[in-house]
This record gives C-alpha cells, sequence and structure tokens, in this order.
C-alpha cells in the first residue's frame, strides 16, 4: 500500500489537486455550517454596499456583488494559499489575512466613494444656490430654480436635483421629496438647505434672501476646509511615506537579493511577521488619517 502511494505523494502534480478535491469533498459534505458561516462574514457588507451604490446612481447586479466579495476574500486567500502550499503553515497564515483583508477594503472603498460624492454636491451648492436664488428673484418656484440647476450644471448636485422634480411628477410632495434628498446625502449644509426650504414654504419668507445665506455659509465653510487642508498635507504627505517605505524597501531587497527576504515567505515566521507588518502599517495609516482630519 504504501509503494502505491509512494508516486502519488513524491510527484506534486498529483498530489496537489488530489488533496485539493478531498478539502473540497470534505468541506462541502461535512462543514456546510462552516461554508456558510464563512460566506456570511464575506457578505456581510453587501447590503451596504448596494445600498451605497444605489445612492450613487451606480448599477449593480446583487450576483456581480456577491461574486465579486467572495473572489476579493476567499478568492484571493486560495490564491495566496496554493502559491505557498508546499510550506502549509505559511500558507494558511497567508491565505487567511489576504482573504480577512479582502472582506475589509471593499466595503471602506465603497464608502470612500460614497463620502466623495457627498463632498461634491456640497461644493457645488455655491454655484446651485445663485442660480436658484437668481431664480427666486425673477418670480419662480423653488421646483422651477431647482429646474434651473439641472439644465445649468452637471454632476451629483445636478442629479439628486433631477430626482426631486421626478418625485414631484410622480405625485410626491416637494417637501417629501427634499427630505428624501437629505437622506440621500447626510451632510449639514444639504440638510440646512431642506429644512430651509420647507420651513419657509410653509411660514412664508424671502427665500432668495435664504438662498444668499446659505451660498455664504458653504463658501465660508469650503475656505475653512480648504485652509485645513494646506495646513494638514504636510502630514499626510508623511503618513503616505511611512507607509510605502516597509513595502518599497522589501522590494528594493527582493529585486538585489531574493535569498536575503525568502524566508520571509518560506517560513512561518517570516510570514507572520509580514502579516504584523502589514496590520501595523494598516492602523498606523488609519490612526495618520484620523489625527490629520479635521472636521469643520
Amino acid at each position: 500500500m504504501t509503494d502505491m502511494l509512494s508516486p502519488i505523494v513524491l510527484n506534486n502534480w498529483l498530489f496537489i489537486p488530489l488533496t485539493s478535491l478531498f478539502v473540497f469533498a470534505a468541506a462541502y459534505l461535512g462543514w456546510r455550517p462552516l461554508i456558510g458561516f464563512l460566506g456570511g462574514k464575506a457578505l456581510a457588507k453587501k447590503e451596504q454596499i448596494m445600498h451605497q451604490l444605489d445612492l450613487m446612481y451606480v448599477t449593480a447586479d446583487e450576483k456581480q456583488i456577491t461574486i465579486f466579495l467572495l473572489l476579493s476574500s476567499y478568492g484571493l486567500g486560495t490564491v495566496f494559499f496554493l502559491l505557498l502550499f508546499p510550506n502549509m503553515v505559511p500558507a494558511l497564515i497567508m491565505g487567511s489575512f489576504v482573504s480577512i483583508l479582502g472582506m475589509k477594503i471593499p466595503p471602506i472603498v465603497i464608502q470612500s466613494l460614497y463620502e466623495k460624492r457627498c463632498k461634491t454636491v456640497v461644493n457645488q451648492m455655491v454655484d446651485g444656490m445663485t442660480i436658484m436664488a437668481n431664480g427666486i428673484k425673477a418670480g419662480l418656484s423653488p421646483a422651477q430654480s431647482m429646474e434651473r440647476v439641472t439644465d445649468n450644471l452637471k454632476g451629483p448636485l445636478a442629479q439628486e436635483f433631477n430626482l426631486v422634480l421626478n418625485k414631484v411628477r410622480l405625485g410626491m410632495t416637494f417637501e417629501e421629496a427634499l427630505n428624501e434628498m437629505g437622506e440621500r446625502v447626510p451632510q449639514p449644509d444639504v440638510q440646512m438647505l431642506v429644512t430651509s426650504i420647507n420651513i419657509l414654504k410653509e411660514t412664508g419668507g424671502n427665500l432668495a434672501e435664504t438662498f444668499q445665506t446659505i451660498n455664504s455659509v458653504v463658501r465660508e465653510r469650503q475656505k475653512l476646509e480648504k485652509k485645513i487642508e494646506a495646513m494638514t498635507a504636510q502630514g499626510i504627505t508623511q503618513g503616505i511615506i511611512i507607509s510605502i517605505i516597509p513595502s518599497a524597501m522589501l522590494l528594493m531587497f527582493w529585486t538585489m537579493d531574493p535569498e536575503f527576504v525568502a524566508p520571509l515567505f518560506n517560513t512561518s515566521i517570516g510570514v507572520m511577521c509580514l502579516c504584523l507588518v502589514f496590520t501595523l502599517q494598516i492602523i498606523g495609516g488609519f490612526m495618520i488619517k484620523k489625527m490629520v482630519q479635521i472636521k469643520v
């Protein structure tokens, strides 16, 4: 029996596929709860991602999002596991680390894009409020003034105003459509605009003057934010450089002398050190970002 198995064990081209097939069969037949648990972890942020993509007017199929999340987590983890497979412990460590990292990165990227879009909406409010104030002075209603904004501006603010107008045409009240816009773009300046229009439509008042006041507030806030960005630019640059140096040094040593850094990938301690370094880099990057990020 041993003589029959020895050629299979010694031949990696047979041993690796057979081992993978055995592990897959055992997991599928006997560890379905484990697969369900791991799948749930990988897809935990799927609803949040789809909701934020919908808020950004990005059409995405649920099946495609599911496949992408699974590939970015367990798919990449499996690739790194197979690359280091002859060394079981380093392969397991690196595969698990990459899988966990692949679970965390996509929601952070989508959240960052969503926040960037909300910030763009606020930045466009200066021009939008100017157009709306001129429209109110010319005798137009707030809805008609919004339509002028959609005709003259492009970008997220025009998309939001256009959606408000479409909902009003379908029978929703103007106040309800504005409140939904405030929920889609949870920014203080947008909330101030929505609240001002809704209150003044009920109580009466000078909408043109209100829009000019909002315009001044947004403009001053933007000036202060740009001043803070200029003052914190050095800290941000230092954080980026510090985060890049370890990876750049590793790449340089790998190019100059691959055998010198080979233990980092071939031994358990080396792989654990790599995972620890990358983890500390990520934590340090987030800490630096929090330190230099000042909310106005």
